[in-house]
């Protein structure tokens, strides 16, 4: 029987960070020039993709890079205030524990900061940490971990709350899993093309153990 490997984004989907994310997004909205971020319409820019949201607030695209490190380096300082989702950890050892279940985290935040929320115990169940993506670099990023781990993508899956891991996710021929409690709305996700979805931390294990 070949091993599933299942892939996580890290923020939003095992850590509970967009209190934190919406603070940094303000911090460095007067570092580099743009809008801070409209909370007023939050319901809306959940519906939207990651370029439409950064168009909306007149982010400077040639600007991603340096920003993308002030992000990283601001929630480094306050890392301490993130945690986990409630059942996250229950959910990743039941999943560990079958054995024929490979584990990753891919994700735009630094490996210090994934390994500091998770913890010794938890981050020991994962095979595979791709940390520091560029915004827009998850497709590749997803290409190189099929081949590293052996993968075929359709015995992978990867797992997420925004529409650009769907669209990363279904760009490189993997299935998409959405969950409904990080920064896109469910229903957006839907129709970005997940292929599954999970209401709340514990159908991670109860719907991807078969």
């Amino acid at each position: 029987m070949r091993s599933r490997l299942l892939i996580f984004d890290f923020d939003g989907t095992l850590a509970d960070s967009f209190h934190l994310f919406l603070q940094i997004f303000d911090q460095t909205a007067a570092l580099y020039g743009f809008r801070e971020f409209d909370r007023e319409n939050m319901e809306h820019l959940r519906t939207l993709d990651a370029r439409s949201i950064l168009h909306y607030h007149d982010v400077p695209m040639w600007k991603l890079p340096a920003i993308g490190h002030a992000t990283r380096k601001l929630m480094g300082r306050s890392i301490e205030n993130i945690r986990m989702f409630t059942g996250i950890d229950v959910a990743i050892a039941r999943l560990h524990k079958r054995g024929d279940i490979r584990l990753a985290v891919l994700t735009s935040n630094s490996r210090g900061n994934v390994l500091r929320v998770l913890g010794p115990a938890v981050a020991a169940h994962f095979d595979y940490l791709e940390c520091g993506i560029s915004i827009f670099g998850k497709r590749s990023r997803l290409r190189k971990l099929l081949a590293r781990s052996g993968t075929d993508a359709t015995d992978a899956m990867y797992i997420g709350d925004e529409i650009r891991d769907a669209h990363a996710a279904m760009h490189t021929g993997i299935p998409f899993g959405a969950v409904s409690w990080g920064y896109s709305t469910i229903g957006a996700l839907l129709k970005a093309g997940a292929k599954e979805h999970f209401l709340e931390p514990c159908e991670l294990a109860t719907k991807l153990i078969r």
